[in-house]
């Protein structure tokens, strides 16, 4: 074996690794996160703290989540908050405070959830239209049926007690909403991982001329990515309706802006395709973490959107897109040095290719 083979990286192991490089920024947020934490609010480290950042992290997580499944086909979804909302705002409507009225409040809530995904997906998988704009105006339509809704019934009126008990309980000394949150990534990493339709899903993403080429629906993909998604709205919709016993109309309008940059810091490709559910999730704790740390600092209203700001943007320079790039020069850059610059001649270098094609061709 030659000294320039034993150089050489197994090309499963390098792809890998340039793959999996675009999601370390969001771990490395976190460590610095619980290092500038640990020395300027320890407070948001301490068991109180933490039982509130887990439901609400996770509540982020699930709507993130769904967002990923949207941006993973080339999308993105502003329709959101007024999903949202709806989901809530019928707990309190149709669960009318009866316990027994709670597993049909959230079968509604989900239905109405996949019914506005269904007109996002047809509208833009099925009708070709742009996805920015349909799901404004659809979220706006929401918004308007969430405020006419929400004037049928008395203001602040609760949520069924037994929703409200389950949400506020503890399971291992932490909400059940966070162990939800968990069981919902798993089932997308296992998804992805290993049944054909997730396989499937992310290269429609990465490429849909050629995923058609070869027989793949990439309309029926595409509209199931915004069901699905606005279904999860919904789930944290009516998880965030326990939690807060009383929604509101506005109670989505939070859920706008910070899914989608839970997702770009959770490194997936805002072209489509590549995107990892675990990163999305941790980036979703991040910002709930920092959210968390800020208010625990005591820094007003405007500096929190000023420090939002600057890590979105920061999220954006480094994203997954910008790291794969990066990594990709740096290969080619590797790639062309010299072959004397690593101790060989050009001859010896040359050799060694065409002993490897003709090993290939062996």
């Amino acid at each position: 074996m030659t000294v320039a083979s034993t150089r050489r990286v197994p090309p499963a192991l390098l792809t890998s690794f340039v793959v999996s490089s675009r999601y370390m920024p969001v771990y490395v947020a976190l460590v610095l996160l619980v290092i500038v934490a640990s020395i300027w609010a320890p407070a948001t480290l301490g068991g109180s703290a933490l039982r509130a950042i887990a439901p609400a992290g996770a509540l982020l997580g699930v709507t993130a989540l769904g967002q990923m499944l949207v941006i993973m086909t080339g999308g993105i979804d502003l329709s959101t908050p007024g999903t949202f909302s709806l989901a809530a705002l019928i707990m309190v409507g149709v669960g009318n405070q009866e316990g027994e009225r709670i597993g049909t409040a959230i079968l509604i809530a989900l239905g109405a959830a996949a019914l506005i995904g269904l007109v996002n997906g047809l509208l833009i998988g099925g009708l070709k239209l742009n996805a920015l704009i349909v799901t404004l105006a659809v979220g706006q339509l929401v918004t308007g049926v969430v405020n006419r809704y929400g004037r049928t019934f008395p203001v602040q009126r609760p949520v069924p007690a037994g929703l409200s008990d389950w949400a506020s309980s503890r399971l291992l000394g932490v909400s059940p909403v966070f162990w939800m949150g968990l069981a919902i990534t798993a089932l997308l990493i296992l998804g992805f991982r290993y049944t054909t339709v997730g396989r499937r899903f992310q290269v429609v993403g990465a490429n849909p001329v050629a995923s058609q080429v070869v027989g793949v629906r990439v309309t029926v993909n595409q509209v199931s990515a915004y069901v699905v998604a606005a279904v999860l709205y919904g789930i944290a919709g009516v998880a965030l309706a326990g939690l807060i016993i009383t929604p509101g109309v506005a109670s989505g309008n939070q859920f706008l802006l910070a899914p989608i940059a839970a997702v770009v810091i959770g490194g997936a490709s805002l072209t489509g395709g590549l995107a990892s559910s675990l990163s999305t999730l941790a980036a979703a704790f991040f910002l709930t973490g920092l959210n968390r740390m800020m208010l625990i600092m005591g820094l007003s209203t405007a500096w929190q959107f000023v420090v939002f700001g600057v890590v979105i943007v920061a999220g954006m320079l480094v994203s997954g897109d910008r790291i794969i790039k990066t990594v990709e020069r740096a290969l080619r850059e590797r790639k062309r040095r010299p072959a004397a610059g690593h101790g060989l001649s050009a001859a010896e270098e040359k050799g060694d290719e065409l002993d490897e094609a003709n090993r290939d061709g062996e």
